[in-house]
């Protein structure tokens, strides 16, 4: 597998947020989004093997895999090793492809609003969905996908503090006026860490 980076910090969104978990951030991804705050393209290859003994000199139990896209490599053998090795194994997606049996968790983010709909997801069953609010696009309900532990939304980062504060009081109002939306900050960037 091409993997970008292997890194331990604190699950920055969602539902687990402020979760310890080790990240494995595989490089490549199949959609082109305008806010990608992440630079995935480039990697190395380690063997599943590998990424297990990296995974392993840290001690949170929760791994997350991210990309990118991570379906576009993420296979079944993987998360057993992981597994053997008594971890969790959550899984950040836009969707577009199917993911292994076995995982434990899956973050649905989708893309759909700003690429169209063949980037539109797949999955029907998701632990979480997570969707990037920019205050362009009315965010889709995704009430044909369902989503055991809610659905969040996360103010985009735009890179301007005025505009990131101006998203995010709108996308306070939106929770308020949908409550079936949580918000989502993406505390890892707020805490300046990693």
């Amino acid at each position: 597998m091409k993997v970008n980076e292997i890194f331990y910090s604190l699950q920055g969104e969602g539902y687990h947020v402020g979760t310890p978990a080790v990240f494995v951030r595989l490089s490549g991804c199949n959609q082109r989004c305008p806010f990608c705050d992440t630079q995935h393209e480039y990697g190395i290859e380690m063997t599943e093997e590998q990424i297990v003994a990296e995974v392993r000199r840290y001690p949170a139990r929760n791994v997350v895999i991210t990309g990118g896209e991570p379906s576009l490599q993420l296979t079944k053998s993987l998360v057993k090793l992981l597994h053997e090795d008594s971890r969790w194994v959550a899984v950040e997606t836009n969707g577009t492809h199917s993911l292994p049996s076995n995982v434990d968790w899956i973050t649905l983010s989708p893309k759909d609003p700003w690429l169209g709909p063949d980037a539109a997801p797949r999955l029907r069953t998701v632990d979480e969905i997570k969707l990037v609010f920019d205050g362009e696009h009315e965010p889709d309900e995704y009430s044909h996908i369902m989503s055991t532990h809610g659905r969040f939304l996360q103010p985009c980062d735009t890179g301007d503090p005025e505009r990131n504060a101006q998203l995010v009081q709108r996308a306070v109002e939106y929770c308020k006026a949908h409550p079936q939306w949580r918000l989502s900050l993406q505390i890892h960037k707020i805490l300046n860490i990693r």
